[in-house]
């Protein structure tokens, strides 16, 4: 995901909070779920719980570090971005920070199923995760950041 600085102007010319991260492009965010969507199948074929660990850690550091810090926004900085040019559009990054939050939850239930032994918690969770994640890479539909809006709309129902 390419993010500029906190406190540089958005797109609108509004400067950020310094608190607030700074908004992200889609195209990387579909990246880091393709590349998700690839490690979870590989997942599923393989059965290895270290792997689904692997790909739980790198929900942790997106949800909880930073999208900025997250070991395939780093890819598609390096890689990608530079040969994309500047994306015409950026979200907000608290939702996607909330879908890898969810993704996070899921992929460490699926991890505690597949190291324990109790492998169809594995499988079910890890195929949960696959599909949002393949929803959000193929046709850009973000499940988590979808429940994040949800949830946000019943808050302000009830205030």
């Amino acid at each position: 995901m390419s993010d500029p600085d906190p406190g540089s102007p958005t797109p609108t010319g509004t400067p950020l909070p310094a608190e607030a991260e700074a908004p992200v492009d889609p195209r990387g965010v579909r990246f880091n779920a393709a590349v998700t969507a690839v490690v979870l199948v590989l997942v599923l074929l393989s059965g290895s719980g270290w792997l689904v660990a692997a790909q739980a850690l790198v929900f942790a550091l997106g949800a909880f570090v930073g999208l900025r810090y997250a070991p395939y926004s780093v890819l598609y900085r390096a890689l990608l971005a530079p040969r994309l040019g500047r994306p015409t559009e950026l979200e907000e990054a608290a939702p996607v920070r909330f879908s890898q939050t969810v993704g996070f939850v899921f992929t460490v239930i699926a991890a505690v199923g597949y190291l324990s032994g109790v492998t169809v918690l594995g499988v079910v969770a890890t195929a949960f995760a696959l599909a949002a994640a393949f929803l959000n890479a193929a046709f850009g539909f973000c499940l988590g950041c979808e429940l994040y809006a949800l949830l946000h709309r019943g808050r302000a129902a009830r205030a």
